[in-house]
Formats: C-alpha cells, sequence, structure tokens
C-alpha cells in the first residue's frame, strides 16, 4: 500500500496570466476613497470602475472591448452626491447596475445596450432607506428584482427594485460596523460579518438570526464571510497577533471551525471570490501584489492551497467575471480585472489542457440569467434554485429587458418569463441565424446612435457658425 503523497485535483496546475498591454484600460483614475470594497464588476458586456469624481460620486461603465486608453472625456455614471463605495451588475440584467454611496442612498441604473454615449446621471430608480453611508449592495441570486444594501447605520435593507419599496429593515441585529453581506446559493440566507468580531447567519424574511459565532477571527482588523454551494461559510479575518487568517465553518455547528489557516502578516483585507463549480477560492488582498487561490473538498484539511498569481504592481481593487463571460475554448476558469493606481488589467486564469475539445469536467452547467422567482413570490416565502445553463456552445446572451420600476406592488406580467419558477436545465445553443439576426439588430442600433449623434453635432456646428457670422458683424 503506497499512501499518496501529492493530492489528486484537476485545478493542481491552474495558472494566471495577465493579458498584453494592448488589452488592458488605462488612464483610468481609480478611487482613493478608504473603504474596502472591491470598486470594480464585471459582467459579460460590462467592465464598471469607481473613480476619482470631484463634486460627488461617479463610476466608468465599459465595453469590455473598449480595451486601450480610455479618454478623460469618456461620459461616467454620476448621479451621486457623495463618493461610490460599492456596484455590483444584477445578475438577471447585464444593462442593470446598482450602486451604494457616501450620500446615504442606493441608486439603480439601466446601462443602454452599447455603453454610455452621454453622462448618465438620472438613475433608473433611487433607494431612500439608510441614514448613513451605503457600503455594500448586492443583489438576490435567484429572485428578480430583489437588492440588499448595507449601510453604517448598522442596518440591512431588502429592497424590491421594481417597487422601490425598502421590504425588509433589519436594525437590530447588528450592534456596530457591517464588513460584509453574503446570500446563499438559493437566497434564502445571508451572512454577515461585523466590527463586533462576529459572523452571522440570518433569515431575513423572519428577521432573526439563526447561528452565530463570536470572535470568529480575534483581531480588530475587518473580517469577510461568504456562503459555499454546500451551505457552509468561508471567512477571511486576523488572528490576534495580525496574522491574516481563513476560515471554514458549519452554520449547523459553528462554534468550532472545520478548518482555520494562518497566511501571512499582511495587514490588506482579504476579499475573497468563489467559484461555486469548481469549490475554488480565490484571495485577492487590498493592497497586495498577488492572487492565492485555494480548492474547498469534503477530505482534511479541508481548505487545500493550490498557487499564487504575482505581480509586481499592488492591487487598487478587483473585479471577478462570473462564469458565463469566460472563453470556454481556452480552458479559462476564472477571469480577474485587477484595479492599479491608473489602469485595469485582465487576469486569465486557465487549466491546461491538451485537448481542443469542450472540457465538460471543468464547466459543469452554471447559474443562467434568467431568475427563478418573480420578487413577490421570494418576499412571500417561496425559494428557488439558480436555473442553469450549458457553457457546451458558449454562452449567448439573450435579448435584455429593460428594468421596470412601478409604483404598485406588482412589477409587470409574469407572461413575459418562460421559463417555470423550478429550477430547470437548460442549452444555450441558439441556431446561427437567431445569432445572425441578433448582430444584425446590434449593428442597426449602433448605427442609429452614431446617426442621432452625429447629426446633434452638426447642430451644434451650424448653431455655432452662425454665432460666429453674428461677432464677425
Amino acid at each position: 500500500m503506497f499512501r499518496r503523497v501529492v493530492r489528486q485535483s484537476k485545478f493542481r496546475h491552474v495558472f494566471g496570466q495577465a493579458v498584453k498591454n494592448d488589452q488592458c484600460y488605462d488612464d483610468i483614475r481609480v478611487s482613493r476613497v478608504t473603504w474596502d470594497s472591491s470598486f470594480c464588476a464585471v459582467n459579460p458586456k460590462f467592465v464598471a470602475i469607481i473613480i476619482e469624481a470631484s463634486g460627488g460620486g461617479a463610476f466608468l461603465v465599459l465595453p469590455l472591448q473598449k480595451m486601450g486608453r480610455i479618454d478623460k472625456a469618456y461620459p461616467t455614471v454620476c448621479g451621486h452626491t457623495g463618493p461610490v463605495l460599492d456596484i455590483d451588475w444584477c445578475p438577471h440584467n447585464d444593462q442593470v447596475i446598482a450602486s451604494g454611496s457616501e450620500d446615504c442612498t442606493v441608486m439603480v441604473w439601466q446601462i443602454p445596450e452599447n455603453g454610455l454615449v452621454s453622462p448618465l446621471s438620472e438613475p433608473a430608480v433611487v433607494l431612500e432607506g439608510h441614514s448613513k453611508r451605503v457600503g455594500i449592495v448586492t443583489w438576490h441570486p435567484t429572485a428578480r428584482n430583489v437588492l440588499l444594501s448595507a449601510g453604517c447605520d448598522n442596518m440591512i435593507i431588502v429592497w424590491n427594485v421594481g417597487t422601490g419599496e425598502a421590504v425588509i429593515q433589519l436594525e437590530d441585529l447588528h450592534p456596530d460596523l457591517i464588513y460584509s453581506a453574503c446570500w446563499n446559493r438559493n437566497g434564502s440566507l445571508i451572512c454577515t460579518a461585523c466590527k463586533d468580531k462576529r459572523v452571522r447567519v440570518i433569515d431575513p424574511r423572519k428577521e432573526r438570526v439563526i447561528a452565530e459565532k463570536d470572535k470568529a477571527h480575534e483581531g480588530a482588523r475587518p473580517m469577510r464571510a461568504i456562503f459555499l454551494a454546500d451551505g457552509n461559510i468561508f471567512t477571511t479575518g486576523f488572528s490576534r497577533m495580525s496574522e491574516r487568517q481563513l476560515a471554514l465553518w458549519d452554520p449547523k455547528n459553528i462554534e468550532e471551525p472545520i478548518s482555520v489557516h494562518e497566511m501571512d502578516t499582511s495587514n490588506g483585507v482579504l476579499l475573497p471570490f468563489y467559484d461555486p463549480d469548481t469549490s475554488i477560492v480565490y484571495l485577492c488582498g487590498k493592497g497586495d501584489s498577488s492572487i492565492r487561490y485555494f480548492e474547498i473538498t469534503d477530505e482534511a484539511p479541508f481548505v487545500h492551497y493550490l498557487n499564487t498569481f504575482s505581480t509586481k504592481e499592488p492591487q487598487r481593487g478587483v473585479g471577478y467575471m462570473p462564469k458565463r463571460g469566460l472563453d470556454v475554448n481556452k480552458c479559462e476558469i476564472a477571469r480577474f480585472y485587477k484595479l492599479h493606481e491608473r489602469k485595469c488589467e485582465p487576469i486569465i486564469m486557465t487549466v491546461p489542457r491538451k485537448s481542443d475539445l469542450f472540457q465538460d469536467d471543468l464547466y459543469p452547467d452554471t447559474a443562467g440569467p434568467d431568475w427563478a422567482l418573480e420578487a413577490e413570490d421570494w418576499f412571500q416565502g417561496r425559494n428557488g434554485d439558480p436555473i442553469l445553463i450549458s457553457l457546451k456552445h458558449g454562452y449567448v446572451p439573450g435579448k435584455n429587458r429593460d428594468l421596470k420600476v412601478v409604483k404598485k406592488n406588482v412589477l409587470e406580467s409574469k407572461a413575459a418569463k418562460t421559463e417555470n419558477s423550478a429550477p430547470a436545465h437548460k442549452q444555450a445553443s441558439p441556431t446561427p441565424s437567431i445569432q445572425r439576426e441578433a448582430r444584425l439588430e446590434d449593428i442597426v442600433k449602433e448605427l442609429r446612435t452614431v446617426r442621432e449623434m452625429v447629426s446633434s453635432q452638426e447642430r451644434r456646428i451650424t448653431k455655432l457658425e452662425e454665432q460666429m457670422a453674428k461677432l464677425s458683424i
């Protein structure tokens, strides 16, 4: 009997690679605000980056293909009156993004299909309910138009974005600043990390704490807590000796950790990014120049170190691409958008494979863009697992729906939704003719936008010429 010295894993040889300079986004003034959020959010269409802005708060929204130097005059999303602290793309609509700000508001924005051509200062909906700055915004994973926000007033609010209502307000559950909030896989629970060193598992609809761990990490620096696909909780924090730690917890028996690992003595907060399909957690420290990744399994020591991707430049923030935005032909299992002081650099994580065929062991069916529930159903107590799609033929985005905001408590007729609310598997394999039609429609829309811009510039030139003629007389 030979004892296995090296653990078997298909992710042992995952390696990271930064893209070439001409594929980066350059000349971006990344925000300098002192807040431990990622400052960047990505989806298969756009990358959004919080930037420095005078007289308020703003963020850039760039189409993924708009690489190279970004003009200083490039239009921004600029409706907040204070610095933007956190942004999050809606998982069910790639043109809708939420932002939380120091001005105590949450705003939800509808981005035009081909990106911004002029500054966007009018949000689709403004959500007002916090009395202090809003540092966390995160969308519900399976229910349509449900958004969670957490502020420095130690309050969590769950909003129905379709009606603009604060449906659930969790006021008395946190005595101090909330460092992080995360939904579980079907959105029935949230876990939070708080400045009082407690990790809490909360049922938001019953408005009560169902599990709580005091001193999950004993250090005074900020913690992070996220749900894993199996219901366990992964946390990052600091020990009493200011060493960075990561730990794994079972909410049903939260008193003792499943596993604790000490890492190093750097003081940057570790931001965890989790891929439920591969059970890999990527840790990006703010101010670090590396991304560490770990595989989580059922066998001891449960959290297995895989590798570290290192560069020379420290990261100011990091965006994480959803699985449906990756290039499956290159065996890409993760893509990060690393923020430097003046640029955004994509970093690609790849599993080396010799075959050119689709690697179905790397790409199990993943959460697609369709919602499993309407907001009202979720608030009434129903749950729904994510609706999964296959990536075998590459993810092809469907037609986007506009965000509908109404004042009554019905979002819009459910006839618009073709799927059943029960979880289902669907194949993302549209015919070439449908793809061609969609592409043609995109080109026509872009042509229309350009034509409108040209005509408006012509009117402006005519006006200026008239003014010049008057002045010369």
